[in-house]
Order: structure tokens, then sequence, then C-alpha cells
């Protein structure tokens, strides 16, 4: 009989849904890449899924984020991708966290629970600090580089971090990575020049939050959707060819 996994399953094999049932994956920030990524994993039929966003929808989330809408707007991102997913996959074994992952509170996360770690965050702190520990414990993990002030999604690529050019969150990634010793990062990246946003207008700055940057990044509705897509099918593969 078919059940929501079937049409997948004729690409992967049943055995490979049965093996996505009993992975449990972290994602790292639940915006306009890790909203999009996650929910495609959901569907795709990981079991477990762990979802860590500190942040809260607020209403210029809604031109790209798969969470907001005009409903859950002042709801906590996480909790209310949980809701969402568990009305995709009500198996599902789905936790929301309430927490901006820096480096200062990383000790309290025990990454060696996942079998994949997906960093979604835009912070530079917190992305080096997922990095760092996910290749010190030995598990895999997928990382956005930059996809704020892009209009092309064509242009994203996965390559390892050290095969990265032009984008510059990922020229820092490699500097800071190399000092770090860590040998190796799988990113998924575009080689389109950002473009310069336009300040004029309302709400070029944004309240400050932990480790944020003060000016609004420009993004759209398509291009980091994009991202998190590329994200997921990584992820989904990696899993299906990985252990038992």
């Amino acid at each position: 009989m078919d059940d929501q996994f079937s049409r997948t399953a004729l690409l992967f094999g049943s055995g490979s849904i049965d093996k996505l049932k009993r992975r449990r994956v972290a994602v790292f920030g639940i915006g306009g890449v890790g909203g999009h990524c996650v929910e495609a994993l959901c569907r795709s039929g990981v079991g477990a899924l762990d979802l860590y966003d500190g942040d809260i929808v607020d209403i210029t989330n809604i031109n790209r984020q798969i969470v907001a809408t005009h409903r859950t707007i002042g709801q906590s991102k996480a909790a209310a991708m949980r809701e969402r997913l568990l009305e995709i996959n009500p198996s599902a074994a789905i936790e929301a966290h309430t927490l901006f992952y820096m480096p200062e509170n990383a000790g309290g996360v025990e990454l060696s629970a996942y079998d994949y770690i997906v960093d979604a965050v835009d912070t530079m702190a917190a992305k080096l600090e997922l990095a760092s520990r996910a290749a010190a414990l030995g598990i895999p993990i997928i990382s956005s580089m930059g996809a704020a002030n892009k209009t092309d999604p064509t242009a994203f690529i996965v390559a390892d971090i050290y095969e990265t050019s032009v984008c510059p969150m990922a020229r820092v990634m490699r500097n800071e990575l190399r000092k770090r010793g860590v040998a190796s990062l799988k990113v998924v990246y575009s080689k389109e020049p950002p473009i310069k946003p336009d300040l004029s207008g309302p709400g070029a700055d944004e309240t400050d939050r932990p480790g944020r940057r003060r000016q609004t990044p420009a993004s759209n509705a398509f291009v980091p959707p994009v991202v998190g897509l590329i994200i997921a099918g990584e992820v989904v593969k990696d899993l299906i060819q990985g252990g038992p």
C-alpha cells in the first residue's frame, strides 16, 4: 500500500526509507535556508529532527521563510516549525530548542547525539563553533554560506570550504577553519558576487541580537529556499549511503 514516502522509495528503495526513519538530524537556524531544509528532511522521512533557533517570527521574515505567516508572527520559529512538521509527519520525533547557538552555550548541546548536523545560522562565531565541534566528534556536517544579497538561485554549488571562491563568508570561514585545524567542511555557496543592498528605505537596520550584524541583509523568496533544498538533498543522500 502506498504511504507518504512511497514516491521517495521509488527513487531510493524501501530499505533507504527505513534507514532515514532511524536517523536523527540537528538543524541550527530555522530561517530562509534552515526552514526549507528541515521541511524537506521531514518530507523525505528523517525520523528525528532537532530544531535550534532562538528567534521569533517577524513580519519581515514572510518574504522568504517557510515558517513565517501572518498567523505565526510573534511565535518561536523553532516551536512553530515543530508544529508544522508534525502536521507533515505525525510519527516523527521533533524537538524544538529556543536557543541562539553560540560558543558560550555550545557545551550545553550534545552534538554527539546526531547522525548529521545542518548549519543554517548566519553568525560567524556559531558557524565556526559548529564546524570545529563536529570535526572533533567526526559527525557529518554541511554548512550554508551567504544566501543574502543574492539574486541567482542557479549559482549555488556544493563544495569543500577550501575549494570555494567569490563568497565573502566562505573566505572568512576558510581562513578561520584553517587556524583551527579543521581539514574539510562541506558547504553550499554561490559564485554570484553579492549585490549592494538599497539602504535608502525603512528597515535598513535591525535590532541587535547576539552575534548579529546591525545592517539588514537583502533577501528574496527564491534564493534561500534553493540553498535549503540543496542542503537537504545532500543530507538525505549522505544518510542513505552511510551505515546501517
